[in-house]
């Protein structure tokens, strides 16, 4: 009984570290600029880090940017926050929502940025439509501001989309199945 109300008290934390992943702002425009910024910020930095990701994106099908606030203790992850995806033949920009659930080994929290690369049409709609990816990863990272470095390698279950993800501050070691959930906000759309 005892480790059971533990467990339930460590899941209730850690859904609540990972909804610290809010979008500011106090209106709609200023909501929407808040994650705007952010995508521009993070293609920046992946284009620093990445450079080919910047021919990738521009030869996709639509990509999909988001910022993540992830937290694992032990044997539970979660993971919340919010992002744009792109169309690129219509430049139709549909703001979104996600948050995550996984199992595992690991410990930690991560401030992330995740960069979805979407080769084909379908895949990209589908994402925006319906919006799961399952995805195991393995992976450590330490890092603050500038300082510090990251190793994660992520695979989603679909070959036609690149993931990448961006480590913004945090200290974490895991190797997690995880699933999470993206959708439309219908606040900012």
């Amino acid at each position: 009984m005892k480790s059971s109300f533990k467990i339930l008290t460590l899941c209730l934390v850690l859904i609540s570290l990972s909804a610290c992943s809010t979008i500011k702002g106090s209106s709609v425009p200023e909501k929407r600029n808040y994650v705007l910024k952010m995508q521009q910020e993070t293609l920046n930095q992946l284009y620093q880090k990445h450079p080919q990701a910047r021919s990738q994106i521009a030869s996709s099908a639509g990509y999909a940017i988001f910022s993540n606030i992830n937290t694992n203790i032990i044997f539970v992850t979660t993971s919340g926050g919010y992002g744009v995806a792109t169309n690129n033949a219509s430049r139709h920009q549909t703001f979104m929502r996600m948050a995550g659930f996984g199992v595992g080994l690991g410990a930690g929290v991560r401030d992330m940025r995740l960069v979805m690369i979407f080769k084909k049409r379908h895949d990209f709609d589908s994402f925006v439509d319906n919006g799961w990816d399952l995805s195991g990863q393995a992976g450590a990272a330490a890092q603050s501001d500038e300082q510090g470095g990251h190793v994660n390698a992520t695979q989603s279950v679909d070959a036609d989309v690149i993931t990448y993800q961006l480590t913004k501050a945090g200290l974490s070691i895991e190797a997690t199945i995880d699933g999470t959930k993206f959708w439309k906000d219908d606040e900012l759309n």
